[in-house]
């Protein structure tokens, strides 16, 4: 694998951020950036300019990662050219299914299947429900077939999202890319952080992502008990106590972020499901652990591939890390750079929800609050 990376600032123009590869010709672009950024046709048409030929994969941000660096708008294009691999793409707007379930189904049928060995998924991150968008991916590709990726991000705007797969940046779009062959290894590794308090509580009362009660008791009356001063300040302030939901039908924790409150009917709306009968526990943010959550997640994924340095890293993590770290945010990248080497090209992008297993062979599951981080190499 041959890559090239490149970043687009506003009064800087573009530069090159690793040193340009003769000759390269590349079969993908992997493009990040700021929805102001991404909404101009200018800068879409010099990218393709760039690299004619070459399919586009990306979608808009809550921040770029290049290399250990964290910007905000900005555009990072990370080209990679593939010796034995093969890549295939699709991408479906909501408006063409009946909802996030069939999506999911849509995009998996419309992939090929034979000699598929991992998929990378991008999704419009205020409209699609992320919970079952993987459902439906996870219920029509063949098994044991690993899914990383995430909900595309609008700063703190949370106005629109966008992605693309060959095709101009555009709102409420779900897209995926396919790699094929036994040429690629792929790493995956997810983790938080985030210190769990309070007692553990029954979720009595749910529908989809949207959780009523606990215990009996109104969720929000709940979460404006233990949040004090900072309850008047929600749902912003909710990046600092997201939930974890555990049970059996649950592999590990998965972590909510509150996206939305309902004075009238006392629920709070969050980044994925919140199933009735599952258990949930308030966590509040601890920024050396979060930190230590980025090392775990690179380890992680890097065991995967039995400890040699990728080629490639694609970070994703959540906005709700941006807002608690502040300006300790590329300590969390420069903690993962340290995990997979020198060697390994870091891309990436924050976002409003995250898409791995927590480890490799496990399934696939839609996370909120976490660094998940997805390693190629070809060999």
């Amino acid at each position: 694998m041959r890559i090239e990376q490149k970043l687009w600032k506003e009064n800087v123009g573009w530069s090159d951020q690793i040193p340009r590869v003769d000759g390269l010709q590349p079969q993908l672009l992997l493009v990040f950036g700021t929805r102001k950024c991404l909404q101009q046709k200018v800068r879409f048409d010099e990218i393709k300019g760039f690299y004619p030929g070459a399919h586009i994969f990306g979608c808009s941000t809550a921040g770029e990662i290049c290399g250990t660096s964290v910007f905000e708008d900005s555009i990072v294009i990370t080209a990679l050219e593939f010796e034995h691999t093969r890549i295939e793409g699709r991408q479906v707007p909501l408006s063409q299914v009946q909802n996030s379930l069939q999506a999911g189904k849509y995009l998996a049928s419309s992939l090929t299947h034979e000699d598929l060995s991992h998929v990378l998924l991008l999704s419009d991150g205020l409209h699609v429900n992320g919970s079952e968008l993987l459902q439906g991916l996870t219920s029509s590709l063949p098994p044991g077939i690993a899914i990383t990726g995430g909900m595309a991000g609008d700063k703190i705007s949370f106005e629109e999202t966008l992605v693309f797969w060959d095709a101009p940046p555009a709102p409420d779009t779900m897209a995926v890319l396919g790699f094929y062959g036994k040429h690629i290894r792929v790493g995956c590794g997810s983790m938080g952080g985030f210190d769990p308090f309070g007692p553990q509580r029954l979720i009595t009362r749910s529908a989809a992502n949207v959780l009523y009660e606990m215990d009996g008791r109104s969720a929000l009356e709940l979460y404006k008990k233990y949040l004090g001063e900072y309850a008047d300040g929600l749902p912003a302030t909710g990046v600092f106590f997201p939930l974890s939901i555990s049970g059996k039908q649950i592999a590990g924790n998965l972590v909510r972020t509150i996206l939305k409150v309902n004075e009238e009917d006392q629920s709070l709306t969050f980044g994925g499901d919140v199933p009735t009968g599952a258990f949930a526990r308030m966590m509040k943010a601890n920024l050396d652990r979060l930190i230590d959550g980025a090392v775990g997640a690179a380890e992680t994924s890097l065991s995967a591939v039995n400890g040699v340095s990728p080629e490639l890293a694609i970070l994703i993590s959540c906005f709700g890390r941006r807002a608690v770290l502040k300006q300790r945010i590329e300590e969390e990248v420069e903690a993962v750079s340290d995990v997979l080497g020198s060697g390994s090209i870091l891309t990436g992008f924050y976002s409003y929800g995250e898409i791995s297993p927590f480890k490799p062979g496990e399934k696939s599951v839609f996370h909120n609050q976490t660094m998940t981080i997805t390693t190629l190499r070809e060999v």
